[in-house]
């Protein structure tokens, strides 16, 4: 470690969404040098130097991204590219990255070898969070990194109350057992802090994987599983593309059998901005799930907490109409 890295980070490059989230979060808005392409809250994060881009071909629907995927991974291919020239100039002294998904971010490798030929000898720090209890560390982490050490305790403090009110609200009403699908061609189900997520709305999470990457299943799984409601929460979708790939699913007779249901319940989720991203935001989330879960908005969702003006409700959860086979 270098002497530079003993002080507080002034020049911050965040490659992840959900850390720019958590810098915004603690004030330290006017230290962000530096974003990718898919950071884009708060709304002023749009405006910062964007140092990534998307590496795949525009893709029709949900299957075919998939594949485009898969074959970018199997020939070693990165999935984002990093302006390299564009780092040095910014002269970083923290880049925030991970190594958590090799589908979500520009890999740490790339990012590790980038930062090695710029001269501000930049501090690479990667975030690698499986539960909302890490995201929270994750959250100190970078307050200790900054010097905001009680800014991030506030931040996380604020959180916890939040979770607490929603415990308090759920306690007692029935757990209805919930799937959420962060993929629908082929269907995977929720992992790492999804499953928990869930818990703390009031549901029972089923074929989820908690504390580690989501997982295909089968469409024969889906229905023995016989899910009260579903969460469609594609990653890296809002919920327009949600939307579309719901209605991609039709064909399907397990789906369309879910979809006829009286008792089953499907919501389509801006899975991008409210379940794939591991920052501050994962307490909206657990306040839209408990939304979905109980017919009562609740939080990010309205009535029952505080609302918030930069959740856009409407744009964030839509209950899906059950159709008859």
């Amino acid at each position: 470690m270098t002497d530079t890295w003993t002080a507080p980070a002034q020049r911050i490059v965040s490659l992840l969404p959900s850390a720019t989230e958590i810098v915004y979060a603690l004030g330290l808005a006017d230290r962000l040098v530096g974003v990718t392409h898919e950071c884009d809250f708060p709304e002023t994060a749009r405006v910062k130097p964007r140092l990534t881009a998307s590496a795949l071909p525009a893709a029709a629907n949900s299957a075919e991204i998939d594949r485009h995927v898969r074959a970018s991974i199997h020939a070693g291919s990165s999935l984002y590219a990093l302006d390299s020239a564009l780092l040095e100039r910014l002269a970083p002294d923290l880049i925030v990255t991970q190594e958590l998904c090799v589908v979500c971010a520009v890999s740490y490798e790339i990012v590790a070898r980038a930062a090695k030929r710029v001269r501000s000898d930049p501090r690479v720090v990667s975030l690698e969070p499986s539960s909302l209890e890490d995201v929270f560390a994750n959250i100190e982490t970078v307050g200790t990194l900054t010097g905001t050490e009680r800014a991030a305790r506030d931040v996380v403090a604020g959180l916890r109350a939040r979770l607490t009110a929603l415990a308090t609200h759920v306690t007692g009403r029935p757990r209805p057992r919930t799937l959420v699908l962060e993929w629908t061609d082929p269907p995977m189900s929720g992992g790492h802090w999804t499953p928990g997520l869930v818990e703390f709305a009031g549901g029972e999470p089923v074929l989820a994987n908690p504390g580690a990457n989501s997982q295909v299943i089968e469409w024969d799984a889906i229905a023995a599983a016989a899910p009260e409601a579903i969460v469609v929460a594609p990653c890296g979708f809002d919920l327009e593309a949600a939307l579309r790939a719901i209605a991609e699913l039709e064909p399907n007779p397990v789906w369309r059998t879910l979809r006829a249901s009286e008792t089953t319940r499907i919501f389509a989720m801006d899975g991008n901005a409210y379940v794939n991203r591991p920052g501050p935001r994962l307490v909206d989330t657990a306040e839209l799930f408990a939304t979905a879960l109980h017919g009562e908005p609740f939080g990010a969702g309205g009535m029952g907490g505080a609302r918030r003006p930069d959740v856009r409700d409407a744009r964030a959860l839509r209950r899906v109409p059950n159709s008859p086979l």
